[in-house]
């Protein structure tokens, strides 16, 4: 069974910062890909020229909402989070056509 390396993009204030200033863009990733497959999957997928990846696993929170019934507690699971740096002068285009 292959692995699916790029799980989602991450789109957030900070994200689109990083994306407007630096050509940074953020990627939920598997939690086992490494970084030159992290590199491969997103030259294939967006057709640009990665510089640069850097990898962090992000740690599971505990939540809690109030509701009707009561408190409602509950985990946010970790997950593994990618940012990449691409060639001067390259955009990725996350957004297609919105």
């Amino acid at each position: 069974m292959k692995k699916q390396i790029l799980v989602k993009p991450v789109i957030t204030e900070k994200s689109e910062v990083l994306s407007e200033k630096r050509g940074q863009y953020s990627f939920v990733v598997h939690r086992r890909a490494n970084k030159i497959e992290i590199r491969n999957a997103i030259e294939k997928a967006y057709g640009v020229n990665v510089e640069r990846v850097n990898t962090m696993v992000m740690p599971g929170k505990t939540k809690s909402r109030n509701t009707k019934a009561g408190m409602v507690k509950g985990r946010v699971s970790s997950f593994k989070k990618a940012i990449v740096t691409l060639v001067e002068g390259e955009v990725l285009d996350l957004y297609g056509d919105m």
